[in-house]
């Protein structure tokens, strides 16, 4: 009786699973938009919500590319087939006529076609690479985009554009001496990623003073010295448009870097969730890599690329549904097989994303229904994100010992932010980076949530913020307001 006691109470005193033997690969992994200050964000609105009075009404959250979340409308065809697919019941030939009153018949014809192609139910697991359908559909949208074929057998669909990347870069590691090299500033997936599967990234520094521009030299320098010093750099990351920064590459600067991925035998991984997003067309339209590796003919056809996309961005914005997709060009069969295997092991994407995938890459056509209010709610959200991103980055440009490039595309702004030699102490002292300091101080001044650009990687002693531009339109002068006043009054506190 007293062993039996003594054991109970030994088990019940300290846990199995514990921080200090939890998986190290874990422990390092960092992943700053959601981090501290999301955090306090979440706590101070919690606060908002219990009747507390604070310096501000509201949480304006501008820290992750969320459209819906800041009030981003739904595109009306979009959601009338994804409530039609999730109800059966409305398709039925007896329901018709009611369904007819209330729904465009295009919308109707879809659903039926995407049930059937899912096996009767959206709530069956699908084939692990995604329902074959949808990929034929994705795979007739890149045709269109770039006047070049694409297989659907070389087409996964994905729980959002995330786990693509991860599933890639998974494939990709076989040791800890393989690196990537990756943009800085970066998205942080991709270093969180790498320190998962205990690789290495190989930092590549874009140009600010260049609008956020590549240099096939810097990139050079960056795998001869990683190679250097012992690591086997086998792909080069590309954000375009980029995330945090905004840029979009000219069609000669990405032959440049599909070129150089051929002489330095890399693969090429191109992040273009961000597509749609092009706020200069005439200036700088968006090219796909496929469509430039392409036309550059078969002299290139070994050029290794895996390409990413999303239901998340763009005008669509349906982040919380995960829908992506990852192609593969030019990847060894054998590899596809062998991600097919990792794939089949979470049995399948989930398919209400993969339905709206269908539904971004084949939207409705002049003369169907539902194209006119299709095109009007598109357009809508496209011009009014120009003017958005055009009023932010000239409210940060206003801003005393602030510089903020335009965006060229994606959703976000990335301004530099010159700090007095006091409010750097003051970080330090705090246990800050400076920016991450300056970040928290505005949320707790303001209410607007940013991410700290040390979260992003960029050039030392240099310190930014990632902005997005989605809150509504009609709350900016609001919301800037209240970024001016805040950053009037702490460079005055810390002024040296």
């Amino acid at each position: 009786m007293i062993v039996t006691i003594l054991v109970a109470e030994s088990s019940t005193s300290s846990k199995v699973l514990t921080l200090e033997n939890l998986n190290p690969r874990v422990k390092s992994v960092e992943y700053a938009v959601r981090g501290e200050i999301a955090i306090l964000a979440d706590t101070l609105k919690n606060k908002l919500a219990q009747g507390a009075q604070l310096p501000f009404k509201e949480i304006t959250n501008i820290n992750i590319g969320n459209p819906q979340q800041l009030k981003q409308k739904p595109i009306t065809f979009f959601r009338q087939v994804a409530s039609l697919v999730e109800n059966p019941e409305l398709l039925s030939d007896e329901n018709r006529e009611k369904v007819e009153a209330l729904y465009p018949k295009d919308t109707i014809e879809r659903a039926k076609k995407l049930v059937a192609s899912a096996g009767g139910s959206v709530g069956s697991y699908s084939h692990s690479m995604g329902i074959p359908y949808i990929r034929e559909q994705v795979a007739k949208f890149i045709e269109r985009r770039d006047g070049f074929s694409s297989d659907p057998d070389s087409i996964f669909l994905t729980a959002g554009a995330s786990p693509a990347v991860q599933l890639v870069l998974q494939c990709m590691i076989d040791k800890p001496e393989v690196g990537v090299l990756i943009p800085i500033p970066q998205y942080p997936l991709y270093t969180a990623s790498l320190a998962l599967f205990n690789g290495q990234p190989v930092p590549y520094y874009l140009d600010e003073e260049n609008a956020w521009g590549m240099n096939i030299a810097d990139l050079k320098k960056s795998v001869d010295e990683a190679r250097r010093n012992g690591t086997d750099v086998r792909a080069l990351v590309i954000i375009n448009p980029g995330n945090p920064t905004g840029q979009c590459l000219t069609e000669e600067n990405m032959r440049d870097v599909i070129d150089f991925c051929q002489r330095e035998r890399l693969v090429l991984c191109a992040d273009e969730v961000y597509q749609t997003n092009i706020y200069v067309p005439e200036e700088r339209p968006f090219h796909s890599f496929k469509k430039v590796l392409k036309s550059m003919g078969s002299s290139y056809e070994n050029v290794e690329l895996f390409s990413f996309h999303s239901i998340s961005k763009g005008m669509i914005g349906e982040c919380g549904r995960r829908g992506g997709y990852v192609e593969c060009t030019g990847i060894d069969p054998k590899v596809i097989d062998q991600m097919y295997k990792i794939s089949s092991i979470s049995l399948c994407p989930n398919v209400q994303g993969q339905v709206m995938m269908e539904l971004m890459v084949n939207p409705p056509q002049p003369g169907e229904p539902s194209y006119e209010l299709y095109k009007n709610e598109m357009d809508d959200i496209y011009t009014s994100l120009i003017r958005r991103s055009t009023k932010l980055a000239s409210a940060f440009n206003g801003l005393e010992g602030v510089t903020c490039n335009k965006a060229e595309g994606a959703m976000y702004l990335f301004p530099q932010i010159r700090l007095p030699a006091k409010a750097i102490e003051a970080a330090k002292a705090a246990g800050k980076q400076p920016d991450a300091f300056y970040s928290l101080e505005m949320l707790k001044e303001t209410g607007v949530c940013v991410v700290p650009g040390s979260g992003f990687g960029q050039q030392e002693g240099t310190w930014h913020f990632r902005a997005t531009f989605l809150p509504p339109e009609h709350t900016f002068d609001e919301f800037i307001n209240l970024l001016e006043n805040f950053h009037k009054k702490f460079m005055s506190t810390y002024r040296d």
